[in-house]
């Protein structure tokens, strides 16, 4: 039990736990099998995920964890957002960065980094996609609407202050690639991207998240995507 505590409070506070870093944890975890099933126990009644990816462990909050997660008003504050459809906005936007790392299970490659121009093509071709199919691919007139409000606000929005690609855009929700450097700074702050001269690369914690999400959670906008023939 305090093996398993020490374990839950090194991840939950983001310190890297793994075969190089808090060693005596890691390998406590991987051969105790006592302790693995009470630290098993405990992130499942708080509605938490553990991830181990390439001799690391990651600890993610569950899907509707108002204690560890984040709900959309919180995030809108963080993102320095005012209503939920620029929210749901940089959610899309994180989606293509998804399918851009990692297309799927079965190849198991990632893309070694992207820039923000290629979210921006990405962004681009899955909205006008979407809305060209969007009587085939929506279920009801709350997704046709969302998926409607998203592209509007997008075509409104100029490319940039500036029109020279190379210039790394501010973050501000006044143009298509403000809302990208908006959401890249927030994967940046989350330790989920690392950046190096306008290169974007995804930290180990991001892929294990990525990868695990093709395989446990997917959800709605992936079935959507699908169904588009966008992934």
């Amino acid at each position: 039990m305090e093996k398993a505590l020490e374990l839950f409070s090194k991840l939950i506070t983001g310190e890297n736990v793994s075969s190089k870093e808090n060693k005596d944890l890691y390998e406590e975890y991987n051969s105790n099998m006592e302790m693995y099933n009470i630290f098993g126990s405990m992130i499942e009644k708080l509605n938490l995920t553990l991830y181990q990816y390439k001799g690391a462990l990651y600890i993610t909050a569950g899907e509707n964890n108002k204690v560890f997660g984040y709900t959309n008003e919180e995030l809108r504050k963080m993102l320095g957002l005012k209503v939920n459809k620029e929210l749901y906005m940089c959610y899309f936007i994180i989606y293509n960065i998804i399918t851009l790392f990692y297309k799927d299970s079965s190849s198991y490659t990632f893309q070694e980094f992207i820039k923000s121009e290629d979210v921006l093509r990405s962004v681009d071709g899955t909205l006008s996609s979407i809305i060209s199919k969007l009587d085939v691919v929506v279920k009801n007139e709350l997704e046709e609407n969302s998926f409607n409000a998203i592209a509007l606000l997008w075509d409104e929005l100029p490319l940039t202050h500036s029109t020279d690609l190379s210039v790394n855009a501010r973050a501000y929700k006044s143009s298509k690639l403000g809302y990208i450097k908006i959401v890249f700074n927030f994967l940046k702050e989350q330790n989920l991207f690392i950046e190096v001269e306008e290169r974007y690369y995804a930290s180990g914690r991001f892929k294990a998240l990525i990868e695990n999400y093709f395989e446990d959670f997917r959800g709605r906008l992936y079935e959507i995507m699908s169904e588009g023939g966008l992934n």
